[in-house]
């Protein structure tokens, strides 16, 4: 929460793109700032009238906060998938939420307003629950932080980098990072430069070390003062940055004038580190919300004093992707021309979309929807060890008796190898050694980044990567099972691979129980005839 020996944000209007100083208010948008007069008669906008929306009111049976449990074990949740399917086990528990047209009082939810032409804010129910939880959860250490609605990350990505960058310019990013973030700026001349990984995600010696050695005539742009980043279930490798990283990645951005764009959408799916099934037991966590959220990794708004973060957050992963529905976090300055940007470009978010999310949470209230996240969190921590388990019983797994390089360097790393197929008793000795893949189990987000090693291939030559990694790809695809490609997420967009790797990011989030075993003894049985053991 603010305090009063916070500062207010520092003026950054210095990294404001050409476009974004050449967009001006449109005349008509400049009028809404009289719209909350109720005592205004309002006739110089060409706004329909509420009572021609075909629309009565907007109902939902939404499920209550506590729908997940807080207690799990794989094979129990299995098992409740497996009643989910035939219509058995526990019937959800629900609570009807209703949007009218009209509002029966001052600050009712209604369709009138929702579904009116407005503002690229948002809502005002909205925008009050968003700086509350904004305030409670992250705790930004400047006193006038401002949030405005998007219409999810991909898009606030989007209008940031035309509000801050030049065509020509470059951005900091980690070495492997969301596709959409790359592609989406380079039709516009915005390229990336890829910052080294290590457990952590993005490394603050690696960062500090391609600022400080930047030469704007060999790279043939300006140094760059703008970063993107995925620091929580880092996309796609499932690294969590913890405080300390993010205080002294912090702290060179300050000395060196970086805005961060912190794209987030994983914040509420932290795992915790995995344990090997014997080692796991049935466990009941507390139902205390301000436990689970000070045990979350903090977001980058926790050391911004100055205003310099951009965060984006997302219901797509909380609520549907289907809502459209997101938010900044940052500076007046900077969500005032990122607000211009939006009224100009995109708009606001869906008024359906918008009424019925916020009907949703103030019904909740904030505890209610902190208790929603923290089940979520507790689901998708049972999906990743359920599939991590199932590679277990696929292949022999075993801990990495040295310490991997570069990005997984230090870390637990799980290496696969071939078990001979339809053994009945298998013992370790029993197992074909070559290592065919490994990963580090991730402790957030919805994937399993892993190395496919080619150097392991059958008359494998220095160079063939690539191929190797589509060629396999290929074959997953072609019997059934569908993963990404690891050079899609590569930010040394053109470049080959590192010799002897592929990589291949593969999602445990939405595939029920069953078929994730499926998949992978499929991924076996590929994987046996790809490397011909």
């Amino acid at each position: 929460m603010a305090s009063e020996k916070q500062q207010k944000a520092i003026d950054l209007s210095h990294h404001l793109s050409d476009l974004s100083r050449a967009r001006l208010v449109s005349p008509l948008k400049g009028l809404a700032k009289y719209m909350g007069n109720p005592n205004l008669i309002a006739l110089a906008g060409g706004m329909p009238h509420p009572s021609y929306f075909p629309f009565a009111d907007i109902s939902a049976s939404a499920l209550v906060p506590d729908s997940f449990s807080l207690e799990s074990t794989p094979r129990e949740s299995a098992l409740s998938w497996v009643w989910k399917l035939f219509g058995a086990g526990p019937k959800e528990k629900t609570t009807t939420i209703t949007v009218p047209k009209f509002p029966s009082h001052a600050d009712d939810i209604n369709l009138a307003v929702a579904l009116q032409y407005g503002t690229a804010q948002g809502i005002v129910q909205l925008q009050k629950f968003l700086k509350e939880f904004v305030a409670k959860v992250y705790q930004p250490a400047y006193a006038d932080f401002a949030t405005l609605v998007q219409t999810g990350n991909t898009d606030g990505w989007s209008r940031t980098v035309q509000t801050l960058c030049n065509p020509g310019e470059i951005f900091l990013t980690e070495e492997w990072t969301y596709p959409s973030a790359l592609y989406s700026s380079l039709p516009y001349n915005i390229k990336p430069v890829a910052v080294a990984m290590d457990s952590e995600g993005m490394r603050a010696d690696a960062l500090r070390k391609v600022l400080s050695e930047w030469d704007e005539e060999a790279r043939g742009a300006k140094r760059p003062h703008v970063m993107y980043t995925v620091p929580v279930g880092q996309n796609p490798s499932g690294a969590t940055m913890g405080a300390s990283r993010k205080k002294a990645i912090y702290d060179i951005c300050v000395e060196y004038d970086v805005i961060i764009v912190e794209d987030d959408p994983y914040y509420f799916l932290q795992q915790g580190q995995y344990k090997a099934r014997s080692e796991r037991s049935v466990e009941t966590v507390k139902n205390d919300g301000d436990i689970f959220l000070h045990n979350l990794a903090p977001s980058y708004l926790k050391f911004d004093y100055q205003g310099r973060v951009i965060r984006l957050d997302t219901f797509s992963k909380y609520v549907a992707p289907g809502s459209r529905l997101g938010w900044f976090t940052c500076s007046p300055l900077l969500a005032e021309r990122l607000e211009r940007q939006g009224e100009t470009t995109t708009q606001a978010p869906s008024g359906l979309s918008q009424s019925l999310i916020t009907k949703l949470l103030t019904t909740w209230k904030y505890d209610g929807y902190v208790r929603w996240l923290h089940g979520l969190a507790i689901e998708y921590r049972t999906r990743r060890d359920y599939f991590i388990d199932c590679l277990a019983d696929e292949f022999h797994l075993a801990k990495s008796a040295t310490l991997e390089q570069g990005l997984w360097k230090g870390c637990e790393v799980h290496e696969g190898s071939l078990k001979p197929k339809n053994s009945i008793i298998m013992f370790e000795k029993t197992a074909i050694k070559t290592k065919m893949f490994s990963f580090v189990p991730p402790t957030s987000g919805m994937f399993i980044w892993m190395k496919i090693h080619f150097e392991n291939y059958p008359s494998f030559k220095a160079g063939d990567e690539a191929t190797l990694e589509m060629q396999l790809w290929e074959k997953l695809a072609e019997a059934g099972v569908l993963v990404a490609p690891g050079w899609y997420f590569s930010a040394y967009v053109g470049e080959a691979p590192d010799a002897g790797e592929g990589h291949f990011r593969i999602s445990f989030s939405n595939a029920e129980f069953t078929t994730m075993k499926k998949a992978v003894t499929i991924f076996g049985d590929v994987l046996r005839d790809f490397f011909k053991e």
